[in-house]
């Protein structure tokens, strides 16, 4: 049983790492089932055994690395700031620079931006302060939205850049832009 497993984690992640690369090269529609099965050297049907189709894959792929980053986040302690989460978050993506360069700033997909960008507008929503039980108000909303994109597209910039500056360095400004920004408009 643990060969059997071994054999199909060593082929999801060949199927993964081919469609990463694969992305890098050309844009996500050009890119074929039998074109991951000749890069990741398996059959088709390997491929099918685990995603029903392409778009499966990227889907499932794509919510792995957001499972992972929400993890990170949910492992944080409570008190942690803006600066200490985006250290998690900059970390993360520099470990998983192929993936994330793959899809921000190559031929990726618009569909992975918005997921993302979901992501960031949820762990700003997530840091209202304790007992605010009403909804966020209209101008919280404008705000979160503001600051999501904003997050996303510095991300964006980053791996178009090259990661040009460390991880710690992109955390404690883009930290301190966020704490600025939200204790101006009174969230934390």
């Amino acid at each position: 049983m643990l060969k059997i497993d071994r054999r199909i984690r060593k082929s999801q992640e060949a199927i993964k790492v081919a469609v990463i690369e694969l992305m890098i090269e050309k844009k996500f529609d050009q890119i074929t089932i039998q074109d991951i099965s000749d890069r990741a050297d398996i059959s088709r049907r390997t491929i099918y055994l685990h995603y029903t189709d392409k778009f499966d894959l990227l889907d499932k792929l794509i919510e792995e690395h957001i499972d992972d980053i929400r993890e990170l986040c949910d492992s944080t302690d409570d008190d942690a700031d803006y600066v200490d989460a985006g250290l998690l978050w900059f970390e993360y993506f520099e470990s998983h620079s192929l993936f994330f360069s793959a899809l921000l700033a190559s031929k990726g997909s618009p569909f992975f931006r918005n997921r993302f960008l979901e992501f960031f507008l949820q762990e700003l929503e997530n840091k209202e302060p304790e007992g605010s039980n009403q909804g966020l108000t209209d101008g919280e909303n404008v705000e979160i939205q503001f600051l999501g994109a904003a997050i996303v597209g510095v991300v964006e910039w980053w791996f178009k850049n090259g990661m040009p500056l460390p991880p710690s360095f992109m955390a404690q400004r883009v930290g301190s832009l966020l704490e600025r920004n939200l204790e101006v408009s009174g969230h934390t």
